[in-house]
């Protein structure tokens, strides 16, 4: 996966209650689990997931074979994005993922029709994870469905996002794989079915996800 074309999300297991409130054991075990944490990676960083336990040393290596070039030189980013830019617009999935991202970290400056300098443009970002999306691009089914879990540039709907991340995680996507089994676990966006939630944590884990398998863990320590 490139790992510059992926918005990350370390999404673990958060425990709904249901109408009748919850017992004592209840509680035990959804304290166990932790919220759901998104963590944003920019052009010129390295994702905290990918450099966790690296030296110094290692971490230049990796950045200087994941960064584009010119990520620091102004002229040649400038030149960068608008080879990207015409891929993109080609129809290249790849570039298109990459706007979205650029867009939506507010790497890639965008103005409303006033002429308002936005920080940020999650609808163009999302746009942009659509045209990717539907050419079956995993890290922009992902982007896309975390768009729509957290109603940004979208309208929430957290149907659509267990859709998108099943597409991904369907392709061996591995934090589409945790989402989707996060979901599976609490219910939202499809029925609940834990045995379908263990199946993509477990598949998530056999990948190294380390929130997977902490969600493997609870779900083991709660005796179920």
């Amino acid at each position: 996966m490139n790992v510059l074309a992926a918005l990350f999300l370390a999404a673990t297991v958060a425990l709904l209650t249901g109408c009748g409130g919850e017992s004592k054991s209840d509680k035990s075990e959804a304290d166990s689990i932790s919220a759901p944490l998104n963590e944003i990676t920019k052009l010129g960083e390295i994702p905290s997931i990918m450099s966790e336990g690296l030296t110094e040393e290692e971490k230049a290596e990796l950045r200087d074979q994941i960064m584009p070039g010119g990520v620091g030189d102004v002229k040649a980013a400038e030149e960068k994005f608008k080879a990207l830019m015409a891929d993109a617009r080609a129809g290249d999935p790849a570039a298109q993922n990459s706007l979205g991202v650029m867009y939506y970290t507010g790497e890639a400056v965008s103005k409303t029709l006033s002429g308002q300098v936005l920080n940020t443009d999650p609808e163009l970002a999302a746009g942009w994870f659509f045209r990717a999306a539907e050419q079956g691009y995993a890290d922009a089914q992902f982007n896309l469905g975390l768009m729509y879990a957290n109603g940004e540039g979208v309208p929430q709907d957290l149907t659509q996002a267990a859709e998108l991340f099943k597409s991904a995680a369907e392709q061996g996507h591995v934090d589409a794989q945790n989402n989707l089994g996060a979901m599976y676990f609490t219910g939202e966006g499809v029925d609940r079915d834990e045995k379908k939630a263990v199946e993509w944590f477990k598949k998530a884990a056999a990948q190294g996800n380390e929130d997977a398998q902490a969600n493997l863990d609870a779900i083991k320590a709660s005796g179920k």
